[in-house]
Order: structure tokens, then C-alpha cells, then sequence
């Protein structure tokens, strides 16, 4: 059972943005920038080209209307999207708010405390 599968399950605790009944999302609790969201499928699958068309495309409609959300939310440039899946053998896209290029570049990382990830979910919740 992967991370992910956990916080689907409600075995670790997450900052839940968005759900439906195939997709969750939630903010990635070492962000690279403020806002920083990972989209992921319930169902649990280790590489996204191994979802079937219908998933992917499904996972990519959820990922566009978080997208749209975080950018009601966020004051950013863009919403750039990754999707790298090394960390964590469960598909996951990453939305990150950016304002230059080394927000998406997994190196600089920012801390929120419990306080503003709540806020900061219940923000982007409400603009889904």
C-alpha cells in the first residue's frame, strides 16, 4: 500500500483540496511553492502511462479544474504541472504555483505551518 493510498484512506492525515470518486487532491506537505498540490487516482497505479486512455484523461481534467482553483487562489504567473513519480510508486501530477522557474525545479522548498496549510486548503477548496 502506497502513501497515497493511506491518505485516500484516511490512515495519514492530508490537506485535502478537492475530491471526487476516482481523483483526490491535496497540498504537498514539502512544497516547492505555496500552493503546491498533488492530484492523484484512487485507484492505486505506479506509472501514468500504464492508466488506461479513459484514467489519464480523466486525471488530467480533474488536475486542469485544480489547476484553474489554485490560480483563483494564489496570486501567480502560471500553474505548471509535473509528473515525475519517482518519490512515491502511486501516480500523482504535481500543480505548482510559479513565479519563476526554480519553483518547479524540486530544489527550493518553503514552510507553511499546520495553521496556513489548513487555511490554505479550505482556500482552494472553496474555488474549486
Amino acid at each position: 500500500m502506497s502513501l497515497f493510498t493511506k491518505i485516500i484512506t484516511g490512515e495519514i492525515p492530508s490537506y485535502k483540496v478537492a475530491e471526487n470518486t476516482d481523483f483526490i487532491a491535496f497540498l504537498d506537505i514539502n512544497p516547492n511553492a505555496k500552493g503546491h498540490t498533488l492530484v492523484v487516482p484512487k485507484k492505486e497505479e505506479n506509472k501514468i502511462f500504464d492508466l488506461s486512455k479513459e484514467a489519464y484523461t480523466s486525471l488530467m481534467e480533474f488536475s486542469y479544474q485544480v489547476a484553474k482553483a489554485i490560480e483563483k487562489t494564489l496570486p501567480c504567473k502560471r500553474v505548471g504541472m509535473s509528473v515525475i513519480g519517482l518519490e512515491v510508486p502511486h501516480v500523482h501530477v504535481h500543480l505548482v504555483p510559479l513565479n519563476s522557474m526554480a519553483d518547479i525545479q524540486f530544489v527550493q522548498k518553503v514552510s507553511l505551518s499546520k495553521e496556513e496549510f489548513i487555511d490554505l486548503a479550505e482556500a482552494i477548496s472553496k474555488n474549486f
